[in-house]
């Protein structure tokens, strides 16, 4: 199993209206997601929370502090060699939902095993997620033809097509309805309980019903609950 862990990683942002031209996004925070766990952080609208989540994902390089990635520090590799790592083993599905148009949704479900040359035994692992997302019969359209909620879930099977050791869900149910937010909850337990360490980030309440540490991020800093 892998671990993904933070030391002292803190963000800032040039803010003018700020009162030293700076606002802290994240202050100096550490954090372990350990595989076999799933993670949830909460918080409002603007409290650092998907900010700490694309520090750890290697998206974005913090100001201070390290990210370890099974020991390696994610920003001490050249730019090619972080890509590699996090599309090898890190699974992101980003709040802001993005699809290639020029591909069906399927063909966008595999785009991370077509990027690492394995798509030949992703295919059925993509299937299965569409099944049980209940997005299987949409999987020749365009992303075009998709509902929020229908690209949030074939969002969701893209950053699980890969079985990623490290799975970064952010607000992963934010435009599902009661139902499909509940299958997608377990979707990401069950990827905790074969082994995945996730992180969920999310105003979902329900949520700490399904994972095993809960934090509240509160003006950029991290509380465990």
């Amino acid at each position: 199993m892998m671990e993904l862990r933070a030391e002292k990683i803190s963000r800032d942002f040039l803010r003018y209206s700020a009162k030293d031209g700076y606002f802290t996004a994240v202050a100096e925070t550490d954090m372990t997601l350990a595989g076999g766990t799933l993670t949830a952080v909460t918080g409002r609208s603007g409290s650092g929370k998907s900010t700490l989540l694309h520090m750890l994902g290697g998206l974005m390089q913090p100001v201070t502090g390290r990210v370890l990635l099974d020991g390696t520090d994610l920003y001490a590799c050249s730019e090619s060699a972080r890509t590699a790592l996090r599309s090898r083993h890190i699974g992101i599905a980003p709040q802001r939902l993005m699809a290639l148009a020029g591909l069906s949704v399927r063909e966008n479900i595999l785009l991370p095993a077509l990027l690492a040359g394995r798509q030949a035994d992703a295919g059925e692992r993509a299937d299965v997620l569409m099944e049980q997302l209940g997005i299987r019969k949409l999987g020749a359209v365009p992303p075009s033809e998709l509902s929020g909620g229908e690209l949030r879930r074939a969002t969701i099977a893209r950053a699980l097509v890969m079985q990623p050791g490290i799975l970064l869900a952010d607000e992963p149910t934010g435009d599902l309805d009661a139902e499909n937010t509940r299958l997608v909850l377990d979707i990401l337990r069950a990827a905790a309980d074969a082994g995945a360490a996730v992180l969920l980030v999310t105003h979902e309440e329900t949520a700490a019903a399904y994972a095993d540490v809960c934090c509240t991020m509160e003006a950029g800093r991290l509380v465990l609950q």
